[in-house]
């Protein structure tokens, strides 16, 4: 047999060696997870939707309404501070009325004031006559009270509506400038012996007050009233 045969199932010459020398991969041929991460482009990004005008609206309206009401609640406590702490008086004279101190007068404020207390929890109450030197028949009938009112307005009309109770119903009441101490003051006129009776009353977050003004009208009796007042009430 021949050299160049096999002997023993083993090539008669040796095989030619294996390159194991690393060669660089190409990129392009590699699996996509072995790609290395590359940031996006601004052309990759999703678009962003900017915020639509009628949201942009409601946005505005509903800041603006917190706004607004954060502003009238410091309004309101700003009122309730300022008017709290007030005292009422009943001097011998007040805007060109003297008070009456005779038992019978005694006795008709006595009797108004009871049934003020009755209806509205005060700390002070005051009751009083005043008689007119011109007109002995345009008597003034005063009485009221002070304490810490939170919805002077619902007292007041608390006090109309006593008004009502005792006699005739108190008819066309409206609201008439407070005059200066602010609050609210309304009048309107009941039914009595010798005509007609005009009622007016303040109140604020201090004090209220009612009186009856018989032989005047409700502009008169108005007037009187806030002189009666801006004498007789002050504030801590």
């Amino acid at each position: 047999m021949s050299d160049a045969h096999t002997f023993g199932g083993r090539p008669a010459t040796d095989p030619l060696p294996v390159d194991v020398s690393h060669e660089p991969a190409d990129p392009a041929t590699e699996p996509d997870e072995l790609v290395a991460w590359r940031e996006p482009d601004d052309d990759d990004r999703p678009p962003v939707r900017g915020v639509s005008r009628r949201r942009r609206i409601l946005l505005g309206s509903a800041l603006l309404v917190s706004l607004v009401a954060a502003g009238g609640l410091g309004t309101a406590g700003w009122r309730v501070a300022d008017q709290k702490d007030a005292r009422l008086e009943t001097p011998a004279q007040v805007a060109g009325l003297v008070r009456d101190d005779s038992e019978r007068a005694r006795s008709t404020a006595d009797y108004l004031r009871s049934g003020f207390v009755a209806d509205i929890d005060v700390d002070r109450s005051i009751g009083a006559v005043y008689t007119d030197p011109a007109d002995v028949r345009r008597t003034v009938l005063l009485f009221g009270g002070t304490t810490l009112l939170w919805r002077p307005e619902h007292d007041l009309d608390t006090l109309f509506e006593l008004m009502s109770d005792e006699g005739g119903a108190v008819t066309g009441i409206r609201e008439v400038p407070s005059g200066e101490l602010g609050g609210t003051m309304k009048c309107g006129t009941t039914s009595a012996d010798d005509g007609d009776l005009t009622v007016c009353g303040w109140a604020d977050h201090g004090s209220v007050a009612l009186g009856m003004f018989p032989g005047r009208d409700v502009t008169e009796a108005a007037n009187l009233l806030r002189e009666i007042r801006e004498s007789i009430q002050t504030r801590d």
